[in-house]
């Protein structure tokens, strides 16, 4: 294919992602009170999951402090279009990480056809494992990282006559920034797979680097958390976690890339 076939193929690729995103985006922006009141808005109210598990949990381990009986903010809206404007903003955000495997899909899709057939059958189940990471680090960003930032955030008082008075913008942006970060860091496994199989990094290397990354990771998780020690260690631990998760991933793939080798050489030997 010439350059000006590959630009047309992407072209195709870009549109057919486009419209994806723009049907799921419609879908979120036509179910108006279930994507509002019941998933934005739910980390605002004491009887959101998390709370009521935490507050289970304190239960148990009889620590009632878990236990979050009303919520400490009122979230409120200052602009006059500023609620149409959220609700159409919120969609298209909603239309992207709902649509994100299918993107991911369709960046393959074009990708797929320049590899090595070797390198092709190594990479098989990439978009599954891509879209399966997102969807945890999703998971975990909306059920576990946000919900404790908003609560720290929405506890703190400098003093009891201080009302914490939300805007509708800064609590939705708290909750974007969280939830779409842990999405995008629980990749980790899945960039350090393609980078060993390019052969940029090894297992001796990311070992040899653990204290280094741990700093990394620290300033990663102090970035994308509000400025509190408990969201930052509830970040800290699962990127950690799946540090030493591509450690070993690295090295499984380092270990086929030699088995293949070793097999090419022995044909090779046994043809001469």
């Amino acid at each position: 294919m010439s350059f000006i076939d590959h630009l047309e193929a992407l072209r195709w690729h870009i549109i057919r992602a486009a419209i994806a995103v723009l049907v799921f985006a419609l879908a979120a922006f036509l179910a108006k009170d279930f994507l509002f009141h019941d998933l934005i808005l739910g980390p605002s109210r004491s009887d959101f999951w998390t709370y009521r598990m935490f507050c289970k949990l304190g239960q148990m381990l009889n620590a009632p402090a878990l236990c979050m009986d009303k919520v400490g903010f009122v979230i409120q809206n200052r602009q006059m279009s500023g609620q149409l404007t959220m609700h159409i903003s919120t969609s298209f955000i909603v239309g992207l990480v709902l649509g994100f495997p299918y993107l991911f899909w369709e960046l393959w899709r074009f990708i797929s056809p320049g590899l090595y057939p070797h390198e092709r059958a190594n990479s098989r189940g990439a978009v599954f494992f891509v879209s399966i990471l997102f969807i945890f680090g999703l998971l975990f960003g909306y059920f576990i990282a946000a919900p404790m930032s908003i609560n720290f955030l929405a506890g703190y008082v400098l003093d009891p006559t201080v009302e914490n008075q939300f805007d509708l913008q800064s609590y939705l942006s708290t909750l974007t920034t969280m939830t779409l970060s842990c999405a995008f860091v629980f990749e980790l496994p899945m960039v350090v797979f393609f980078l060993a199989k390019a052969g940029l990094i090894t297992p001796e290397i990311m070992r040899l680097y653990r204290k280094h990354a741990i700093v990394v990771i620290l300033v990663i998780a102090a970035i994308i958390t509000p400025p509190d020690v408990s969201s930052q260690i509830i970040v800290t631990l699962p990127i950690l976690l799946l540090y030493e998760l591509s450690i070993n991933i690295a090295r499984v793939v380092r270990r086929k890339d030699v088995d293949r080798l070793n097999a090419q050489l022995a044909e090779n030997h046994g043809q001469v």
